[in-house]
Formats: structure tokens, sequence, C-alpha cells
């Protein structure tokens, strides 16, 4: 039986998924449309849709793990349903990771003003790398599954289901820890994705923070819509960055059963897990007026209609 601290956690994490998934919805949505209408897939909204997609799926495939954690959870711990869960889980939350990563790399090479050769040539390129960018997202997502897969029926073998017990528990986290080392080698390529965000966020705002440094001391005592802009752009990636780091260490106590099953450390990991692609999201919604404009003409032709019908 689920604790009230573990309900409201799980209640929190369900909110957030459903946020995620309307956000990543209008994300999607605006991108595709762009797509349409322009008859062409600019690299930008091709790391999008990859984006979107793959978080829509994730947080409508986590809010269904969270019900089924909360309203059937001794089937749910019973039945392999944890393990085919956890192994599908761990894709997605892989593919977000990668994109993720992309999306800082890409925004590094288009904004940043670095004069450095490799710098240019990647520039003058990156349209035509987006794509094999994404295949080999998708590749390297589906090896690191495979032998976190391959583990968790070496678990199921050996104890043959997770149980919300501490006895239970105790026993799962010791079989855990005799493959963990195999499993961080396997899987030592998620780091990946990490390194490429961390180094392109932080490139990304040095190059952005020198700009603005420059604006600083060219501007008159008149307020500079460009100078703004660029301080905005700050702090979009500096939260862009704290959010990825903190979901990239979630990820890995959660696939590696650093704590039991339902316990206030997994807990508060969901939530965290949950809360911060829906951020990520929502700082995407609110730094791009394409994304933006997309639920204001929505909620106009629904106005429309309404007064359309009344009349």
């Amino acid at each position: 039986m689920a604790t009230s601290f573990a309900l409201l956690c799980l209640s929190t994490a369900i909110i957030e998924s459903m946020a995620g998934i309307l956000g990543n919805g209008i994300i999607l949505a605006a991108c595709s449309l762009s797509c349409i209408e322009s008859k062409t897939w600019s690299s930008y909204d091709m790391i999008m849709i990859s984006l979107s997609s793959s978080r829509f799926i994730l947080h409508s495939w986590t809010t269904m793990d969270f019900f089924m954690t909360t309203f059937c959870e001794p089937s749910y711990y019973k039945e392999n349903v944890y393990d085919i869960t956890k192994i599908i889980f761990a894709f997605l939350n892989y593919s977000s990771l990668w994109f993720g990563g992309w999306l800082s790399v890409f925004y590094c090479i288009k904004v940043a003003s670095f004069t450095q050769s490799f710098f240019i040539w990647l520039k003058q390129r990156i349209a035509r790398l987006v794509p094999w960018m994404l295949l080999t997202s998708w590749l390297f997502s589906i090896i690191a599954t495979i032998p976190f897969a391959w583990d968790v029926y070496r678990v199921q073998d050996n104890f043959t289901a997770p149980s919300p017990t501490e006895t239970n528990s105790s026993a799962m986290r010791a079989t855990r820890k005799d493959n963990l080392g195999v499993l961080i080698l396997c899987n030592a390529g998620i780091g990946m994705p990490l390194i490429l965000s961390v180094v392109s966020s932080i490139l990304l705002i040095q190059s952005l923070w020198i700009h603005t440094r420059r604006m600083q001391n060219n501007a008159s005592g008149f307020r500079d819509p460009s100078l703004e802009a660029h301080i905005s752009a700050i702090k979009s990636v500096c939260s862009f960055l704290i959010l990825y780091v903190i979901y990239f260490i979630c990820v890995l106590v959660i696939l590696f059963n650093a704590f039991s099953p339902l316990s206030n450390g997994e807990l508060i990991c969901v939530v965290l897990m949950a809360a911060c692609p829906t951020g990520h999201s929502l700082v995407l919604i609110w730094s791009n007026p394409k994304f933006r404009e997309l639920p204001a003409r929505i909620w106009h032709h629904i106005n429309c209609h309404v007064r359309t019908a009344s009349m």
C-alpha cells in the first residue's frame, strides 16, 4: 500500500507529465505545421520534432506508469509489467537525452560567434549533419538499452519480482549491484549527450556573455532590445543546462535502482524527472514566438466558432 507521501509525489508527477504532454504537443504541432507550410524540413524543425515527439511519448508512457503504480501496485510489481515498462522507459529517456544534447549543440553552432576553422566548418555543414545526428541518436539509444534489458532479465532470473517490501527490495538492490559495473561500462555512451550539452551550453553562454558585455559598453542610456534579447538568451541557456543536468542525474538514479521502489529518494527523483523536461518545454515555448503563436491561433479559432454557433 502506497503511503500518503508516495501518493502526493505520484500525483504531482502525473500533473507534471500531463503539462509536458501539452507543451510538447504544442511544439510538435507548431514545427510540423511549419514544415507543411514551407514544404521543407529545416534543421531546427527536425531536431525539435524529434525531441518533442520523444518527450511526448515519454510523458504519455510515464503517466500510464504512474497510474499503474498508484492503482495497480500489487499486479504491477508481481507481473512482467515492471520489467517491460523499465526497458521502454530507458529507451525513451536515452532518446530524449540525445535529442536535448543535439539541440544545445545546434544552438551553439548557429548562435555563437567563434572564429575557429572547425567551428566555421560545422556552421556551414550543420544542415547536412543534422539528419545523421538524429539517426545516430536512435541507434545509440537502442544499443544502450540492449544491455540494460539483458541485465533486467538477469535480475529477474535471480530474483522473481521486485516488491515494495523492504526485504525483497534489498535483495533486488544486492542483485543489481553485482551487475552495476557491467551496466555502467555498457551504457557509458549515454554520458556523451551530457558532455555535448554541457560543453556546447558553456561555449554558447561564454559567446553570448562576451557579446553582451560589448553591447553594454557601447550602449547609450536608452533601452536596447537587442541587449535584452541577449540577456534573455543567456538565462534560457542556463536554465536548459540546469534542467538537463538534474534530469540526467535522476534518470541514472532511477534506471540503476539506487533507491528501493516507492522509497522517498526514488519518489523525489520521479517528481524531478517529470518536472525537468516539462520545464524545458515551457522555456522553449516562452522563448520562441512560433510556439507561442499556435495556442493563440487555436484559441482565436475556438472563439470564432463559439461566436458563430451562438449567433
